[in-house]
């Protein structure tokens, strides 16, 4: 149950970073890659690279620090 606890409250504190810092980040959801479809009155749009790159990140960070 502790640890629950502990991953819950690390992923509140991430989510929180994320949500202020987040927006502040220039290349976050704007590299080349990323789908944007604009029409008149709707707009899609699907960060797939960015979505790549982030999971790589975190598959990285996980497999050097995480447990052994």
């Amino acid at each position: 149950m502790a640890k629950a606890l502990m991953v819950m409250g690390v992923v509140l504190i991430v989510t929180g970073a994320w949500m202020a810092w987040g927006p502040k980040v220039p290349f976050l959801g704007k590299l080349p890659g990323d789908i944007v479809i604009r029409k008149e009155s709707f707009t899609f749009y699907f960060p797939i690279v960015t979505c790549l790159t982030v999971s790589v990140v975190l598959t990285l960070l996980m497999r050097w620090f995480g447990p052994k």
